[in-house]
């Protein structure tokens, strides 16, 4: 049975419900790349999947304040199972924005019930990320799509998969379809160091059904300035600032267990006066990125209830600081932890290189030399960024 969330303060205990079990294991699930689909399942029944589900068909339409809180919460105790849905966020904010009604009324009663949706969008073979091969065809037996997707992120997990495609009369399109339709094939190949139990594998369509009330018009959805992009940013940063708060939660453990340096004259390694400073730095960097995580999700509440290009832009620039900020702390605090425990944190038991390796790999999504070049470009030439879907 799904739980059925109304408000910002249930969406909160209910992450926080969650957030435990979720962590309890996490270390053992990477350590055996053991995908978590309890964990998922879990997660579903929660209802925390559908809270930004409109109020019109059932869901309780709650913002990107809300979804940030949750994300980083879930994060902390898991950041592979905060990711898995980041996707699903993101395509039904699309259905949500220029869905058509045909899809909303099949899509969002089926997520309200705990249904989950995960992507198909990126390419291995293109000049860039948003280069696309995949197509949508008109056939004799109506639409077709065929490609192959990679880093398909939760693909295994899920009931419905968003394919990106170009169009059948042009342009870039969204196809919603059942993740066991015909022609559909899930491959569990990912094989990254870190966030290893996400499920980022490849997708492969050959001659997939698609039925025609179920596209999202993806050109006309990036085509005028809106929070769309900024609002997938901001779960990456939500995602980023769990993995820091995760990495200095396990801090007192870790250290727990390593030697005092001979030069402190100290008992124990929690008492040496230059960790204890290091630490202390690393929860200034951890507390501010959890600060402009919160300022970045109220900009984009704000822009969504009063939507201009200023505010769209002041939104962007707010979750660009965030990101950076954020995976910058990620890193950190992934790296600080070897310090914390000294040689005894790079045993394979102890598995602290998780929370590193976690970090170095989730922070790949979309570099931040970008987002540092915006807010330059804000900071001396009060020029707004653009509005596409990676800022």
């Amino acid at each position: 049975m799904t739980l059925r969330i109304t408000d910002h303060d249930a969406a909160l205990d209910a992450a926080r419900a969650l957030a435990p079990a979720v962590a309890a294991g996490a270390s053992a699930r990477d350590a055996t790349r053991q995908l978590p689909f309890d964990e998922v399942t879990a997660l579903s029944a929660s209802g925390l999947l559908s809270i930004t589900v409109p109020t019109e068909f059932g869901g309780p339409g709650l913002g990107a304040s809300t979804l940030a809180s949750v994300v980083a919460t879930i994060a902390a105790a898991d950041p592979n199972v905060a990711q898995i849905p980041q996707s699903h966020f993101v395509f039904v904010d699309a259905v949500r924005r220029v869905g058509p009604d045909t899809l909303k009324e099949h899509l969002f009663p089926r997520v309200v019930d705990g249904g989950r949706v995960a992507n198909a969008q990126t390419e291995r073979g293109g000049r860039t990320a948003l280069d696309d091969s995949t197509a949508l065809h008109r056939t004799a037996d109506g639409l077709r799509l065929t490609g192959t997707k990679h880093y398909s992120t939760g693909a295994l997990f899920a009931d419905v998969l968003a394919v990106r495609a170009n169009g059948p009369d042009g342009g870039s399109v969204i196809a919603f379809v059942p993740a066991d339709s015909d022609g559909v094939e899930i491959v569990d190949d990912w094989d990254g160091f870190g966030q290893r139990t996400t499920a980022s594998g490849t997708v492969v369509l050959t001659d997939v059904p698609v039925d025609s009330g179920h596209l999202v018009d993806f050109t006309r959805l990036l085509a005028t300035p809106s929070t769309y992009g900024t609002r997938a940013q901001l779960l990456h940063a939500a995602i980023d600032v769990g993995i820091a708060r995760g990495g200095l939660d396990a801090a007192p453990s870790v250290v727990s267990s390593a030697r005092p340096w001979f030069e402190a004259g100290v008992d124990r390694a929690g008492d040496d006066p230059l960790l204890l400073a290091q630490a202390g730095d690393l929860e200034l960097d951890v507390r501010a990125a959890e600060a402009l995580l919160d300022v970045a999700a109220r900009s984009i509440d704000d822009a969504d209830a009063d939507p201009t290009r200023e505010t769209i832009g002041a939104a962007a620039l707010a979750t660009a600081a965030a990101k950076v900020s954020a995976g910058r702390a990620a890193r950190r605090a992934g790296a600080d932890l070897f310090d914390f425990g000294g040689t005894r944190a790079a045993g394979s038991q102890a598995n602290v290189s998780r929370f590193w390796r976690d970090a170095r790999t989730h922070t790949l999504h979309d570099p931040e030399r970008w987002k540092v070049q915006h807010l330059g470009r804000w900071a001396l030439d009060r020029k707004l960024p653009p509005s596409h879907g990676t800022l």
